[in-house]
C-alpha cells in the first residue's frame, strides 16, 4: 500500500532488485556529500586519572547500585 510523507507517495519496496534499482537511481543525488568525520581517538585508561575525587555519599549511592547486566 502506497505511504504519503510530506506529499511525497511511495510504495514498499516489493523485492531486493526493486530496492537495489532505487539505490542506484538515487546513487547520483549523494554524491560529492562529505563523509562523515573520522572516529575519535580512543579514550585515555582510567589508570592515567589523577587528583580525582568523589564525596563518600557519591561512592556509597554508586556502590549500591547493581553491576550492568545483573
Amino acid at each position: 500500500m502506497p505511504k504519503t510523507v510530506k506529499d511525497v507517495t511511495y510504495a514498499d519496496p516489493e523485492s531486493l532488485a526493486q530496492l537495489r534499482r532505487d539505490c542506484a537511481r538515487m546513487a547520483p543525488d549523494w554524491q560529492g556529500i562529505p563523509s562523515p568525520a573520522p572516529e575519535p581517538a580512543p579514550a585515555t585508561p582510567l589508570s592515567s586519572i589523577h587528583g580525582v575525587s568523589v564525596p563518600a555519599r557519591s561512592a556509597r549511592l554508586l556502590d549500591g547500585m547493581s553491576e550492568y547486566g545483573d
